[in-house]
């Protein structure tokens, strides 16, 4: 056990050293320390003639009972979290081992928990490989030819290894801290531990994805790629007995953990016709990219630039009675991807390397969506409702792949942009400029229209200063959650086990793996791995 002391205040001259030092002293902490380290770090950039960094530091004293009463007697100190431990095995028998289905980060988790508890987990992903996705998705961005089962939201990694791996989550979790130790075990930067806003970087995730599926493979785990779940086979009763896939393979199974990802649209799909399945809102929009310069600028004023502190990032809301429109995944030093898993579609999402050193700062501006503005009728309008617009892009982006964009300035006083200013659009395979008025739904156009001038007031250069929209932002999250109980599992099929954010229960890396662990311990409490 340890004590966690927050909120400790430091000039960006301050060294860790200094910082411990002063936290220590600010306590009146006599009892000797054990071992101290800086714990988690952010930046205070409110006042722009005095930024400051905040930390909380991580100390063990020799004394345990002087750490529990300097927890009880102040409200900045708290007893360290326990690191999370799997619980203990089921006496149920597995007459085959447990299916994972997708191997994103609920899938990888899931499996790489059962993996390191004995289970030998089958993992199937219907996409590639990460050497072979990368080719796939590298050749769409530069001719436009897309690969429909292996893409930026098919294969080995899931969706978010093309992304900032942005780790932050609202999630309180001890899982949270075991997910981020995993991540650093197999490759993922020390300051993933350390920094407040963790994020891996798109590069370095991807060595990451693989150092997991090796170790789940050590330990006697199977892996396969380019093999896609068509059909769950169940019991009278309901219950999981078999699955198929669309080489007319069979696999029997006792336990399937569904993490197939929020665009899986053809599995949900086919498991709506048998699964309890609802609507749930989501949210669509653009991403908008401003001169990561003019982030840094506005942020931190004469500051900009200092080693200490890291690239400019913000998130913004603003609400209109039940509507709210914000920025989402925000991207410094980005790049706007094209993301698209269907045909004849434009659909755009962001990513940045580790370092995090491109030109521009993006992020997706969007506006959320419930069943009441994309209908009723059928559990699965959420999905029109994005092809509408995915489709909408595509077709005023010349149905080229290109996409369209636009001036933000322009879009909210309505008329079409003609040139660009100082921001060249990182979308490729290429953009094409048009009026977004003329092809989004009125309330959207409206809501992102208050989102720009809300933003703008709080950040100069988010909608001016040449910023740029590129259509459309579709993918934030599943538009439809399979329905599940206390165990996880599926309402009225014992066996299998809806995870992620495919199945409507995550939004985000930590989160989806938060709950692919979840769904492994359930299947470990039940069974045996013997």
């Amino acid at each position: 056990m340890s004590i966690i002391i927050s909120s400790v205040r430091a000039t960006l001259d301050c060294e860790n050293g200094e910082i411990i030092a002063q936290a220590i002293k600010q306590y009146g902490i006599t009892e000797q320390v054990k071992s101290a380290a800086i714990y988690k770090t952010s930046v205070d950039a409110r006042h722009k003639n005095s930024i400051n960094t905040v930390h909380s530091v991580l100390i063990e004293l020799c004394d345990k009972n002087a750490e529990r009463a300097y927890a009880e007697r102040h409200k900045e100190i708290r007893l360290s979290d326990e690191m999370w431990n799997c619980p203990c095995q089921g006496s149920g028998k597995l007459s085959s081992p447990p299916i994972v289905i997708g191997f994103g980060p609920a899938g990888m988790f899931a499996a790489y928990v059962l993996a390191l508890n004995g289970y030998r987990p089958i993992v199937v992903e219907r996409g590639a490989d990460i050497d072979k996705r990368t080719e796939k998705v590298e050749k769409y961005w530069q001719t436009g030819f897309l690969d429909t089962k292996t893409n930026i939201q098919f294969g080995e990694g899931g969706a978010g290894t093309f992304s900032d791996g942005k780790l932050v989550t609202r999630i309180n979790d001890s899982r949270c801290s075991y997910v981020l130790q995993t991540l650093f075990e197999n490759g993922a930067p020390k300051e993933i531990l350390q920094n407040a806003k963790p994020h891996i970087g798109t590069d370095i995730l991807r060595d990451v994805v693989k150092n997991m599926r090796k170790k789940i493979i050590g330990l006697g785990g199977t892996v396969i790629f380019e093999k896609t779940l068509t059909k769950i086979k169940t019991h009278s009763d309901g219950s999981v007995r078999a699955l198929v896939f669309d080489d007319g393979s069979e696999m029997e199974t006792q336990a399937v953990i569904l993490a197939v990802g929020h665009s899986a649209r053809d599995t949900v799909t086919q498991l709506a016709d048998s699964f309890a399945v609802e609507a749930k809102p989501f949210s669509v929009g653009v991403r908008v990219e401003q001169l990561q310069s003019v982030v840094d600028k506005s942020m931190y004023g004469d500051f900009a630039g200092h080693p200490k502190l890291p690239h400019g990032e913000y998130a913004f809301s603003e609400r209109r009675g039940e509507r709210c429109v914000y920025t989402f995944c925000m991207c410094p030093g980005g790049y706007v991807v094209a993301s698209a898993s269907e045909e004849n579609t434009v659909v755009t999402n962001g990513m940045s390397k580790f370092a995090r050193s491109g030109t521009n700062a993006n992020a997706a501006l969007v506006v959320s969506v419930s069943p009441k503005e994309f209908g009723t009728s059928h559990p699965l309008c959420g999905i029109e409702y994005q092809r509408m617009l995915e489709k909408a892009a595509f077709e005023v982006g010349g149905a080229d792949g290109c996409a369209p964009i636009q001036l933000a300035e322009d879009f909210a006083n309505g008329t079409a942009s003609r040139n660009l200013k100082s921001v060249s659009p990182t979308y490729m395979p290429g953009t094409r400029l048009c009026d977004m008025n003329t092809v989004l739904p009125g309330d959207i156009s409206d809501m992102l229209k208050l989102g720009l001038a809300s933003f703008e007031r709080k950040l100069k250069g988010f909608a001016g200063m040449g910023a740029v929209m590129t259509g459309f932002e579709t993918r934030t999250s599943s538009p439809v959650r399979m329905l599940r109980g206390d165990t996880c599992e599926a309402v009225g099929h014992a066996g299998v086990y809806p995870c992620g954010e495919g199945a409507g229960y995550a939004g985000g890396i930590t989160s989806a793996a938060v709950d692919g662990i979840r769904c492994a311990e359930q299947i470990i409490m039940k069974y045996s791995a013997d």
